[in-house]
């Protein structure tokens, strides 16, 4: 059975770097870092490529590296991202990179959403499952 959390994060750093920017059409990597507090408490760094283009249309793909403290297990993991908007709507889709868990979240799995509201505040969250701890072996 997967487990549910839930992070209010800040953006606290965007630095971006045009790859192309022509009729109409932007492409550019975006580096970002985030600070997470609640069930996700901790830390995220990482790059997204995105591209927009004319009427509202935008797409990006990019890589989240979260330290975070969940369940009271402390480690890393990725999130992949992909996501796409247009004037009729879009999709999205995030998930944790298999095997990409350290420390006490090695071998976490699973999805993830990201929110804005309607004040811009933003949210993660995740649905995961994590393998117990093994026992210690003896000295």
């Amino acid at each position: 059975m997967s487990t549910h959390a839930e992070s209010a994060f800040e953006i606290t750093g965007w630095d971006e770097e045009d790859v192309f920017d022509a009729d109409g059409v932007r492409i550019y990597r975006v580096k970002v870092a985030k600070a997470l507090t609640g069930e996700l408490e901790g830390t995220a760094a990482g790059e997204m490529t995105m591209a927009m283009a004319p009427g509202d249309s935008a797409a990006y793909v990019g890589f989240d590296r979260l330290e975070v403290t969940v369940g009271g297990r402390r480690g890393s993991f990725v999130i992949r991202h992909n996501a796409s908007m247009h004037a009729g709507g879009g999709d999205a889709a995030w998930d944790i990179v298999p095997g990409s868990g350290t420390g006490e979240l090695s071998g976490i799995r699973g999805t993830s959403t990201v929110a804005k509201d309607a004040d811009g505040n933003h949210t993660y969250a995740i649905d995961y499952d994590l393998e117990e701890p093994g026992p210690v072996p003896a000295p």
